[in-house]
């Protein structure tokens, strides 16, 4: 998503600074709740903290952290586990079961010091692209704690897993000494410049040779607007060999997209409503009109001829306005990984 540069990191007054001119300049050309970052209700500037969830892998808490075209809806720092014990890598939640949310939060931002006392508040939404805040967010849990300087890895119960089973998960850190820079509507602005929020948005499909493995896509549209979004698919490495990859855009979608043009790159109609992808590089779908009242889900279905040997990543992106018609941006998506033996 271009959003801004990496810039290199400041000294603490340079960043003070940068904090002020940054929130003023959110709060003029987004629209949203600017938050002071520097000084809240009188807080004095050495008691800030600064708890942060990294976004990507080089994530140092930096906000924006700069990424372009990165996966900043696949925090590393979050992940499904089915006990309570925590897992190795992340896994997708059981329906009807309870499943615990493991967060590490980092007190080492670059923006305060000291023990934080906060909330991690966790949320839901259907897997997809673009998602709006507050209102496509479902509460899981919260829980209330010190973190000390450091990594603190905590967890969320997530009682009664509702129907579907695939989702896209926000973590926020709330504290009155760590507030939030920015907040407006598009979830992916909020999440790359506040360090306290991120987003996982990761699945696993069956990688075993005829089996399909149907996954929902929901789009999102945070302009007050009608706006047109594209659907990338991105192979993170090697594309996924022997793979079909359909996306139902049901019949008010792919009507709305056939109207526009049925623009596209690397893909092809296979039925009524149905796009396939036929160019793992480069595949998108253009143009897709998306209304701002409206969550459309696609029906994306996965499968291999025959099983793999080894993982692979497929991305699967919404691209397109995230404040003002004309832009171009990522807005959010799914990084689909392929596994052996898996459903």
């Amino acid at each position: 998503m271009k959003i801004a540069l990496a810039r290199p990191r400041p000294r603490r007054t340079a960043r003070l600074l940068f904090g002020v001119l940054m929130t003023a300049a959110l709060a003029f050309s987004v629209g949203g709740t600017a938050t002071a970052a520097i000084d809240k209700g009188g807080m004095a500037v050495n008691n800030r903290t600064d708890v942060y969830i990294k976004d990507i892998s080089s994530d140092t808490g930096f906000e924006p952290h700069g990424a372009i075209y990165s996966s900043f809806f696949n925090s590393p720092d979050i992940k499904i586990c089915p006990t309570a014990i925590e897992c190795a890598a992340h896994t997708n939640p059981v329906i009807g079961s309870t499943s615990h949310i493991f967060v590490n939060l980092r007190n080492n931002g670059p923006y305060g010091s000291g023990i934080s006392n906060g909330t991690l508040k966790a949320y839901y939404t259907t897997s997809g692209g673009g998602a709006n805040w507050p209102i496509h967010w479902t509460p899981i849990g919260s829980k209330s704690l010190p973190v000390a300087p450091g990594v603190t890895t905590t967890s969320i119960a997530w009682p009664n897993v509702p129907s579907l089973g695939h989702f896209c998960l926000l973590l926020r850190w709330e504290s009155a000494t760590d507030p939030m820079l920015f907040e407006g509507t598009a979830t992916s602005i909020n999440t790359q410049y506040n360090n306290n929020i991120a987003w996982k948005n990761a699945n696993t499909v069956s990688a075993v040779g005829g089996v399909v493995s149907d996954r929902p896509f929901a789009l999102a549209n945070a302009l007050a607007e009608p706006a047109p979004f594209d659907l990338a698919f991105r192979p993170l490495g090697e594309p996924v060999p022997g793979a079909k990859i359909v996306a139902d855009l049901g019949p008010e979608l792919f009507e709305r997209w056939r109207a526009a043009g049925g623009q596209g790159e690397g893909v092809q109609v296979v039925g009524r409503t149905s796009v396939q992808v036929v160019d793992p590089y480069k595949a998108q779908i253009k143009g897709l009109l998306i209304k701002p009242e409206e969550r459309p889900v696609v029906k994306l279905s996965f499968s291999t001829g025959e099983t793999l040997q080894k993982a692979y990543t497929l991305q699967v992106v919404q691209v397109g306005p995230a404040r003002r018609l004309g832009e171009s941006f990522d807005v959010g998506g799914v990084d689909y990984t392929f596994e052996p033996g898996r459903r």
